[in-house]
């Protein structure tokens, strides 16, 4: 879906449009009102905590690239923060084949306790300034910047307080608007808050965590040294791929009632404390993880996402670096299946729990620079054929592979430490 700029709105203030294909009838946006509405619907989720830029294209207002990142809690980060944000959004649109002409701020933060939103909006003023100044230096204005808190909107750019209150105006009720209704005939779905996602990623905690960290301390203690072994890391890989068929195997036979926090209950609830710890310390080694990475299409995607996604919730305690590997596993699986939002969210929670993962920044930097993952997936396709030689070809393209990313190998490290 791209967006155009067109005549003026009533405010003076030029305001961007959706259209599908060239045949497709336009959808405009008019006013912040529409803009804020629209955010959610061009990331896939609605943001928490974050920094949005999107770049706008030519004189019809194109929507282009967009740009995600948190907002730190400390001002004295905002300079630095805004530079570097405004810097990689628009030297992104050059190399992807064009500067843009302006860019759209967006800033989401709900309230501190016992603080209201406006003051909240109050608050990031000085950051919309910075990213003003950054957007500028860099020849590129910025053509509108909002504050969304607390279900309200504010422009920073429109002094008029007949449509922009120094209270704020509300947001559209969710599925009420024009946008909502063209995303949803689009197919464009929006899937829950950044927060919500991020939660069910995050570890366990209460007994369970206890118990987690002493199965992960009693399987690092097994496996690790037979990972380091020449001899023996053979059959860790072995016994490390089984064990995943198997668990995958048991998710497939035993699937949620529902969706959700409930979906994920019922998912950990399928694996014990060994069985996830042993799956944990197996993955860290690169070649163990990259066979697994082969479950990424038709019938052994749904039930590898759940795996991965699992297992990422018993990385707990000292392990919580070994976390990187089955998040990037799961953002790799939910990209190469098409649900790229939910992937960039997963791959940074990846370099988040290890910034140094070399797989999950090359994904991840892939993935933001929209590249076709089916040149990853043939060459995965390729490497399984190699080893499984009866295996029939997938029914996927015929383009011939691109070359398989590189990663960088490093033995595990029992009390934090993950294979990239």
């Amino acid at each position: 879906m791209t967006k155009n700029h067109e005549s003026p709105s009533p405010a003076g203030r030029r305001s961007p449009s959706t259209s599908g294909s060239p045949t497709a009838s336009q959808i405009t946006l008019r006013s912040p009102a529409e803009l804020a509405d629209a955010l959610p619907y061009m990331l896939g989720f609605h943001p928490t905590d974050s920094l949005v830029l999107v770049a706008v294209h030519g004189e019809g207002g194109r929507f282009g690239g967009r740009l995600r990142v948190g907002i730190p809690s400390a001002p004295t980060e905002w300079a630095d923060t805004a530079r570097q944000a405004a810097e990689t959004l628009i030297r992104g649109s050059e190399r992807r084949g064009g500067k843009p002409d302006g860019v759209v701020v967006y800033l989401c933060q709900d309230p501190l306790v016992g603080e209201s939103a406006q003051r909240v909006m109050t608050r990031l003023r000085p950051l919309a300034h910075r990213l003003r100044l950054a957007c500028g230096a860099l020849d590129v204005p910025v053509m509108e910047a909002l504050c969304l808190s607390d279900g309200r909107y504010w422009s920073y750019t429109c002094p008029d307080e007949r449509c922009c209150p120094a209270e704020g105006n509300p947001m559209a009720l969710p599925g009420t608007s024009v946008m909502a209704a063209a995303a949803t005939f689009a197919g464009i779905r929006v899937r829950g808050s950044l927060k919500e996602i991020e939660r069910r990623l995050a570890p366990l905690d209460g007994a369970q965590a206890v118990e987690q960290e002493k199965a992960l301390e009693r399987a690092a203690i097994a496996l690790v040294p037979k990972i380091l072994d020449g001899a023996s890391r053979e059959e860790v890989g072995a016994e490390t791929l089984a064990l995943a068929r198997n668990l995958m195997r048991r998710m497939t036979l035993a699937p949620p009632a529902e969706t959700g926090p409930g979906a994920d209950d019922w998912d950990d609830a399928l694996l014990d404390h060994d069985e996830a710890a042993a799956m944990i310390i197996g993955l860290q080694d690169r070649e163990i993880r990259d066979i697994a990475a082969e479950w990424m299409e038709d019938e052994e995607a749904a039930p590898a996402l759940r795996l991965w996604r699992a297992l990422a919730r018993r990385c707990v305690g000292a392990y919580g670096e070994h976390a990187a590997a089955p998040l990037t596993l799961a953002g790799w699986v939910s990209w190469s299946t098409g649900d790229e939002p939910t992937a960039r969210i997963v791959l940074g929670l990846a370099l988040r729990a290890d910034a140094d993962y070399r797989f999950a920044q090359l994904l991840h930097h892939a993935c933001n620079e929209g590249i076709d993952p089916e040149g990853l997936r043939q060459c995965l396709r390729e490497e399984r054929r190699r080893r499984e030689p009866g295996r029939k070809r997938s029914s996927a393209s015929t383009r011939p592979p691109r070359s398989r990313p590189r990663t960088n190998r490093r033995a595990p490290r029992r009390s934090a430490g993950s294979e990239q």
